[in-house]
């Protein structure tokens, strides 16, 4: 069942990151006033296709999903009709042909603001920024952290979840930059504290940053009572609001972390709940389902604790700020994905941090397993990721096309046939081997992982 999620959660995506893409190159097109001869999601062998519109527009759907393309009126693709020349895409002057291949990754980024920002309207829980015991010897240690206070502000700008401290964190650790946190304690008490990165390896911010430097968040020690119950094995198997889970396999349980860990060790296989109902003890059998998480097999039931609430927070924000705040996360995270590829270039971080399509589905199911608002924000990240990626300048790509039409215009006339010629081979090359590089990290980390897990 979770494969059939993960296919299905993958296509969805894909599809969708696809036909915005796409789209954008098509109605631009047509606002240049260049004609289109086919819009295709996918390549290879049609496996649907229909005739749309004046200029009967092939809409297809072909056999090989990873990609898409908006074939155009072009004289150097075939012989072009005397009366139709004038809507060949060649004959636009090079400012529209810029326009029409830009607006395919600015529509990706279009996409992924109008997702953030729909999530900051409906509002996610998330953790708030309480701080757990930092490790000895770690720069959080050092900086004097201590169990139970909040962050309030990372160097100024206010937070308000764990999420919003380790974006900013690991920031200023990949830019080896200091940040100035502002806490608060249990009694009201307001300090701040400096963590320097400037000797931080970038290597490390591939690995856990918040771990590393011993910045933790706080888990509470939690009755092992029943407070919330979705729909899942929990809720099948007969478990109530208000249960206290008392033993698990005979096993005492004292606090609801231990109920987790026993759940959560138990993929699939049936486990006994002892639990205390209205002054009863009743026996609970219930096999927790699979789900994959940080590259490992898990079991989960779908039930949570009783006064967890309080260590989360879900802030909704007005349209007009929702808008502003979707255009500065996507504008922030197309930043740090170009100084991440910058370091990979440079061979400061390992390339181990390029993704293929396993992990990418693996994300896209994972998120769908967790809830709608999830996906959707996955589909909003990955929405970015194809936007940068497609902007870079290498041939083959928009941003190769981008590269000629900007020489174009500085010099005034188009690049050479040959130029282009080589060029293309050029991109050929460097895109087999990124994806050569990102489908063998795939295969050695999550293939690897599946296989052994």
């Amino acid at each position: 069942m979770n494969i059939l999620i993960t296919i299905v959660a993958f296509i969805v995506a894909l599809g969708v990151l696809i036909v915005v893409h796409e789209y954008g190159h098509y109605i631009v097109a047509r606002l240049c006033g260049v004609k289109v001869l086919r819009f295709s999601v996918g390549f290879g062998r049609p496996l649907a296709l229909w005739r749309r519109g004046a200029d009967r527009t092939e809409w297809v759907i072909a056999a090989i999903p990873f990609g898409g393309y908006v074939k155009m009126l072009d004289e150097r693709e075939g012989p072009v009709e005397p009366e139709e020349v004038h809507r060949a895409f060649n004959r636009k002057s090079v400012w529209r042909r810029i326009a029409i291949v830009v607006a395919g990754p600015i529509f990706n980024f279009v996409l992924a603001v109008l997702i953030y920002a729909g999530l900051f309207m409906y509002g996610l829980p998330e953790p708030r920024p309480i701080l757990g015991a930092p490790p000895a010897g770690t720069l959080a240690a050092g900086a004097g952290f201590a169990s139970g206070d909040t962050i309030r502000a990372v160097n100024g700008e206010a937070v308000t979840s764990w999420s919003d401290v380790r974006w900013l964190v690991l920031q200023a650790a990949l830019q080896r930059q200091s940040v100035q946190l502002e806490t608060i304690n249990e009694r009201g008490h307001i300090a701040s504290a400096t963590l320097d990165f400037r000797d931080f390896p970038a290597k490390e911010v591939e690995s856990d940053v918040m771990e590393r430097i011993g910045l933790k968040l706080f888990r509470p020690m939690l009755d092992p009572v029943v407070g919330t119950l979705e729909s899942g094995p929990g809720k099948n198997a007969g478990l109530l609001l208000g249960d206290r889970i008392t033993q698990i396999d005979g096993v005492p349980t004292q606090s609801w972390g231990e109920v987790v860990r026993a759940i959560q060790q138990n993929p699939e296989k049936q486990i006994v709940l002892t639990v205390e109902r209205e002054g009863r003890q009743l026996s609970i059998p219930v096999v927790p389902e699979a789900r994959r998480a940080g590259g490992k097999i898990i079991g989960r039931l779908g039930v949570g604790a009783r006064d967890i609430e309080k260590y989360y927070v879900e802030v909704r924000y007005d349209f007009f700020t929702s808008l502003g705040k979707g255009m500065s996360k996507t504008a922030e995270v197309s930043i740090f994905s170009l100084k991440m590829l910058g370091l990979m270039i440079a061979g400061q971080v390992s390339l181990k941090n390029l993704s293929g399509p396993i992990t990418i589905a693996d994300v896209a199911g994972q998120a769908a397993q967790m809830g709608l608002t999830y996906y959707i924000g996955v589909i909003g990240l990955l929405s970015v990721s194809l936007g940068v990626l497609n902007l870079l300048p290498i041939p083959l790509l928009d941003g190769g096309h981008l590269m000629y039409y900007v020489i174009e215009a500085v010099k005034g006339r188009p690049v050479s046939e040959r130029a282009m010629e080589v060029g293309q081979r050029i991109g050929l090359a460097l895109l087999l081997l990124l994806m050569s590089v990102a489908i063998y990290n795939d295969i050695s980390t999550r293939v690897v992982g599946w296989l052994s897990g």
